[in-house]
């Protein structure tokens, strides 16, 4: 029987270090950006030369987004409104989700352990980082998530996935975010909390943007998780 072919998500690719990439980050934009915004952070992050890690920005699908009067931009789903947990776009995060599952996929069929696959995000991309991570079937490195919140959070404790139970999970917020509310954000942390999930949390006085304190911290919890013997 012949298998009907993946259509991957379109992405960017950056390798670093000299060798075949034993590591890779699969990192998701917030909406309306593309796969180029955080391309820069790779060289900020300062991994060691001996560090290969294949980095991946995927382009999220152009969609119509109800809350800019259905203008069609790139978004890993719909948002209806200003209060972006309570009417959710199930059906377009559990799409989003099987796209990024395919990416992880893609990483093991090139030769990189599940084990080694982080997956990174920012305001939407971050809030898929968490919905795609706590439910992937195949265990992971980390989840990095940047000023953003825990999508269909009420379902987590059916379908969470055991082989990422005690997976590490970095959240980053700004204290000033009108996007993604800080109270949002806390709440999302503490249901991750609750359920027991190992989770370290930082906060900066910044919008729902990306700062400099923040991108050094991000460098520095990578790091440690690429190497352990790191303080």
């Amino acid at each position: 029987m012949t298998r009907n072919p993946v259509h991957f998500l379109p992405a960017i690719e950056i390798e670093t270090g000299l060798t075949q990439p034993d590591h890779a980050v699969i990192w998701l934009h917030g909406l309306g950006a593309d796969g180029n915004d955080f391309v820069p952070v790779v060289r900020e992050l300062e991994i060691p030369p001996e560090v290969s890690i294949r980095f991946v920005f995927p382009h999220a699908p152009e969609r119509p987004v109800s809350i800019n009067n259905g203008y069609v931009m790139r978004a890993w789903y719909d948002i209806y409104q200003a209060a972006i947990d309570r009417q959710q776009d199930e059906a377009g995060i559990r799409a989003s989700q099987k796209a990024i599952d395919q990416l992880i996929q893609r990483e093991v069929d090139r030769g990189i352990s599940s084990k080694n696959i982080f997956l990174a995000g920012f305001s939407q991309g971050g809030a898929m980082a968490l919905q795609a991570g706590l439910r992937q079937t195949l265990p992971l490195a980390g989840i990095i998530a940047l000023s953003c919140y825990l999508p269909l959070a009420e379902m987590l404790d059916s379908e969470a996935s055991v082989a990422n139970a005690s997976i590490p999970i970095l959240m980053m917020h700004g204290t000033y975010d009108s996007v993604v509310p800080l109270a949002l954000a806390i709440s999302s942390r503490e249901k991750l909390l609750s359920a027991k999930y190992s989770l370290q949390w930082h906060e900066y006085p910044m919008a729902h943007s990306v700062c400099t304190e923040e991108i050094n911290d991000i460098s520095r919890w990578l790091q440690r998780k690429l190497d352990p013997q790191i303080e």
